[in-house]
């Protein structure tokens, strides 16, 4: 069910930089590795080594470890990450969009492939040497999601930053201690967070009595649905704009607005849900949206304690 779901994704999200890309997603769809290989060699046959073939090739280690193949998948992201590297030589990392990509789904397999074979502990040392190398780079995020996945929980919530906000004034975490508190990172232009709104609506509603706080950290993008290229203020008013639209029923959620959170707890996938125990403890971190039943049991968990 895992590996059908993530090829259906493939097959959904197709990139939108047509050509080696897609054809490699393609083949990868149907669960046809040789043939994602073959459209590989053709291009690199006729092309050679580009940042585009090097993202293409990225997505063989992602389909392999998806199936469970961790050797595969290791040899896959550690041929990625040589390519990525070779290229690093020529160019900035953010200088064009492949690379970032390529270069974090390499990490993002290597450290999962370990983890997965049991060897948790060279993932980690995996991640922490790639931030000290490109944690100012846009790959930060994601590389500290990672990191944060599998070591996050157990360990103090990180503060947040809140000198610019919407909604109610956010309150430092160490002043909701004792409190059980959902951190929901949401992004303006994200549909699934939308879709999550109504979910911690209700599970706040319902929880709220027994002492849960939700906030709804957010960040600037640089660009709003309308405007391709916004000012600050602009994506503010723009951001609130669409809080009241879609979240109505959190209006006076605190909604800190900051990247430095994003990065600190690793939020490149939205939502992230974030959930710390009464102690201020991160009791839950994941990544992505959850379905009400599988929230509210683990919320049930931090207020029972």
């Amino acid at each position: 069910m895992r590996f059908r779901t993530f090829l259906t994704f493939l097959v959904l999200s197709a990139s939108a930089w047509a050509g080696i890309v897609d054809d490699v997603q393609t083949a990868l769809a149907r669960n046809n590795f040789s043939s994602a290989e073959a459209e590989l060699n053709s291009y690199r046959s006729r092309q050679g080594v580009t940042p585009e073939y090097v993202e293409a090739y990225s997505w063989m280690g992602r389909a392999a470890l998806v199936a469970r193949q961790y050797d595969q998948a290791a040899a896959y992201a550690k041929q990625t990450k040589s390519l990525a590297v070779e290229q690093l030589k020529q160019r900035q990392l953010d200088s064009e969009p492949h690379l970032p990509l390529a270069l974090g789904a390499a990490l993002e397999v290597q450290s999962q492939a370990l983890a997965a074979r049991g060897q948790r502990t060279q993932a980690i040392e995996v991640l922490q040497s790639a931030l000290r190398t490109y944690g100012n780079t846009s790959i930060r995020a994601r590389l500290q999601k990672n990191l944060n996945l599998l070591s996050l929980e157990g360990k103090p919530a990180p503060a947040l930053k809140s000198e610019q906000y919407l909604g109610s004034r956010p309150l430092a975490l160490a002043q909701l201690k004792g409190s059980p508190v959902l951190l929901f990172f949401w992004a303006h232009w994200c549909g699934d967070c939308k879709a999550e709104a109504p979910i911690i609506t209700q599970l706040r509603s319902e929880f709220a009595p027994k002492g849960l706080v939700v906030m709804g950290p957010t960040r600037l993008y640089g660009y709003t649905a309308q405007v391709e290229h916004a000012t600050p203020a602009d994506e503010i008013a723009y951001t609130d704009v669409v809080r009241r639209r879609f979240y109505g029923g959190l209006l006076d959620m605190p909604v800190p607005v900051s990247a430095y959170n994003f990065d600190t707890y690793g939020a490149s996938t939205t939502p992230t849900l974030v959930l710390l125990d009464r102690a201020g403890k991160v009791a839950m971190y994941h990544p992505g949206a959850l379905p009400y039943e599988q929230l509210r049991a683990e919320i049930e968990k931090v207020v029972a304690r």
